[in-house]
């Protein structure tokens, strides 16, 4: 929720500043016009977020400039997320990067974390979890800059034994994480799949297919709660589902170098902002 505490003020700013301005220029009816900044914000969150994840990041934000309520603004975001990954999971399997094989026993997992942990998101503030989030992304940004091949070769073996067991623990991990603070999901789980042996493009075409599911089982909870605008959620789905598609596409013919690229780029990004909120709340 500090996420929402620190846009939601930027947001009203801008509104009020630019929104008669844009009104103005485009001659577009203020309902329209919200509608169409949350297909372009949705486009660019889903051209990110099929890549390396952090999506949300762009996409709450834009919520949140409709002047939802944070708990509505998170909700839709997770209606717009569903496009976004099913157009950018579609891709995957469609071009065989996807090892269903292990993925397929991952899902249950990562869908029950998600319903817990938004269920959980009402009673625990995520301040508690945030100093971790932040050493973990420091640790892990390093080790990728100075570790130059880490990610670059993709393993040839089935996940079995102990390693399965240990990827089903932290799918449900990071289930619960998803549906309590959401933003860095897709990053978090493309560093397990990077850990567990795969290289950075094959890790982000597993991880999407988990991160469909945890958006899912979210949605289904903030939709029975009431926590859902569809208009919104749509319109922003709209253009999740065209950005991700380019990512996608474009990931698969560059490769992992281009996926480490941006994958260092949004979690230094992701890093300075989660310090930011942390900061923010002392």
């Amino acid at each position: 929720m500090t996420t929402v505490a620190f846009w939601l003020p930027l947001m009203c700013y801008l509104q009020e500043v630019y929104m008669e301005w844009l009104i103005e220029v485009t001659g577009l009816p203020f309902d329209i016009l919200i509608l169409v900044l949350l297909a372009v914000a949705g486009a660019f969150a889903g051209f990110v977020d099929s890549i390396v994840g952090g999506g949300g990041l762009i996409s709450v934000p834009a919520m949140l400039l409709t002047n939802l309520p944070p708990s509505m603004a998170l909700g839709s975001n997770k209606l717009s997320s569903i496009f976004g990954a099913g157009s950018a999971s579609i891709t995957f399997l469609r071009n065989h990067m996807v090892d269903f094989s292990l993925v397929r026993k991952l899902l249950p997992f990562t869908f029950i974390g998600s319903m817990i942990g938004t269920l959980a998101v009402v009673s625990l503030p995520p301040l508690y979890v945030k100093p971790i989030i932040i050493v973990l992304l420091v640790c892990v940004t390093l080790f990728v800059v100075f570790k130059k091949d880490w990610g670059e070769i993709n393993r040839t073996s089935a996940v079995a034994g102990k390693a399965l067991y240990i990827c089903m623990a932290f799918a449900l991990g990071i289930g619960v994480y998803d549906g309590f603070i959401g933003p860095g999901t897709g990053t978090f789980l493309i560093m397990g799949f990077i850990f567990t042996g795969f290289d950075f493009l094959h890790a982000s075409a597993n991880a999407k297919i988990l991160n469909f599911t945890s958006n899912l089982a979210s949605l289904i909870v903030f939709f029975c709660l009431g926590h859902v605008n569809i208009k919104y959620g749509l319109a922003t789905g709209v253009g999740q589902i065209i950005g991700a598609y380019l990512g996608s596409h474009l990931a698969i013919a560059k490769g992992s170098s281009l996926v480490r690229v941006v994958f260092l780029s949004v979690t230094t990004v992701m890093l300075l902002k989660l310090v930011y909120d942390y900061v923010s709340t002392l």
